[in-house]
């Protein structure tokens, strides 16, 4: 079913923040149909209003790209129970996120064209934020075999990962990033050397051991991280780091990227707003992959975003049903829902001064959409509308049980944020509203 398509909207008394031309101005975006067609400071400065144009007044309020999140768990198909992709459009838009790249840890797996092109089809039905499927390292993710990665590529995915597993192979990875260095693909890797991590809890530390818990040691990341920085001097290939979470980690990349290898790499919420004292009285909402580290770690993961170090920030959306949480600790399944959170903990950085507003949105917009090659997170003539208006100084507690979808289990229940979406576009149309425009 073909969705309406929008007429002409004026966006009035916005402040327009456009991080990859660092405009940051009082004025008016004018949108027709799909399409961005103008905007800026100096729009319709006589005051008249262009004929026909439904009028939305921004109220002073942001007005800027939808963001643009490079690492999101759809769990469809194979696990619905945890959640189904429209319920993830709409926690995404509601978050101000207008684009999503899913991890391809489905079922089946997102290693064959069928899969990633059903995946695609069913985000467009749905009508809310776009969908873009990285493809498999590996066929089923057993880091054995190489998946099809040019006929992937050709389909439309936008990256290879094998998800939450990491490409612990050496040959197999060093195979992954020749075949991406001769046709410009980009591997993703999850930086957790796998015996190191295997059966592991949290942070390996004093707070495991007194609270009985398996350590994964901060070693398991850097580990995996030097190994892939020497197969990438090797081969040539792209490679991006996901949800990096130590300084021992970030010093490595740090040496890779100061000699121009071709790497970058993101972080994720937890890892610069929590620390392992999040884990408390063995809460399992606190349990994420890669683990919350000691403060220390948490410290330099900010002044890595700082300095520029760290390109990006996504979600890494993993939503888990109650049955795999509520559990002991041991048992219970690592991850934490994103989406909703994304925005208003990422202006953490800058109601704390870490960071301007402009370049907090800056690694959630333009830097992804460059690093994944797409068309995104721009203030542009003729590019798509996909916009966000935000107030950054809304107050509000998070509340697992009010987010949206079939899983709640944010490591923030509880936290008191500022930073609320008060309406998102997707190709011009209205997606999310919450009425306070």
């Amino acid at each position: 079913m073909a969705l309406p398509i929008p007429g002409k909207i004026a966006y009035r008394n916005a402040r327009l923040i456009d991080p990859a031309s660092g405009l940051d101005a009082l004025g008016w975006v004018l949108t027709l149909g799909e399409q961005i067609v103008d905007f800026g400071a100096g729009l319709f400065a006589d005051g008249k209003t262009p004929d026909g144009a439904q009028v939305v007044d921004c109220q002073g309020y942001v007005l800027c790209p939808g963001l643009v999140d490079m690492r999101v768990q759809i769990r469809e198909p194979g696990f619905e129970h945890k959640e189904t992709l429209i319920l993830a459009g709409k926690a995404a838009v509601a978050g101000g996120v207008t684009t999503m790249v899913c991890l391809p840890n489905t079922d089946p797996v997102i290693d064959d064209e069928a899969t990633l092109e059903f995946v695609a089809r069913r985000a467009r039905l749905a009508g809310l934020a776009k969908v873009h499927p990285y493809g498999a390292v590996t066929k089923g993710l057993e880091g054995k075999e190489l998946a099809e990665m040019g006929m992937l590529a050709e389909a439309g995915a936008l990256g290879f990962t094998d998800g939450v597993r990491a490409v612990g192979d050496a040959q197999v990875m060093r195979r992954a990033l020749s075949y991406a260095a001769t046709f410009g693909l980009m591997i993703v890797q999850h930086p957790e050397e796998p015996s190191l991590a295997k059966g592991g809890d949290m942070n390996a530390g004093e707070l495991a051991t007194r609270m009985g818990l398996s350590g994964i040691p901060v070693c398991a990341e850097s580990i995996i991280l030097a190994r892939d920085v020497r197969l990438v001097e090797l081969t040539g290939g792209r490679y991006h780091a996901a949800h990096v979470s130590t300084s021992e980690g970030l010093q490595i990349l740090r040496r890779a990227k100061a000699r121009g290898l071709p790497i970058t790499c993101d972080t994720a919420p937890p890892y610069f707003a929590l620390n392992e004292l999040a884990v408390g009285d063995y809460r399992t909402f606190a349990k994420l992959s890669p683990p919350l580290r000691e403060e220390a770690d948490r410290q330099a993961v900010v002044e890595a975003i700082k300095e520029g170090l760290i390109d990006a920030i996504a979600s890494d959306h993993a939503p888990q049903d109650q049955d795999s949480k509520r559990r002991p600790f041991h048992q219970a399944e690592a991850g934490g829902v994103g989406l909703q959170t994304l925005l208003p903990v990422a202006l953490e950085l800058y109601h704390n001064k870490h960071l301007g507003l402009s370049e907090v949105l800056k690694r959630m917009t333009c830097i992804p959409a460059d690093i994944l090659g797409l068309e995104a997170g721009r203030l542009k003539k003729g590019a798509p509308a996909d916009l966000t208006i935000f107030d950054p100084d809304r107050a509000w507690k998070v509340d697992a049980d009010s987010l949206i979808g079939k899983s709640g289990n944010t490591p923030f229940d509880g936290r008191l944020v500022q930073g609320r979406v008060l309406r998102t576009m997707v190709d011009g149309r209205s997606v999310f509203d919450s009425g306070d425009l």
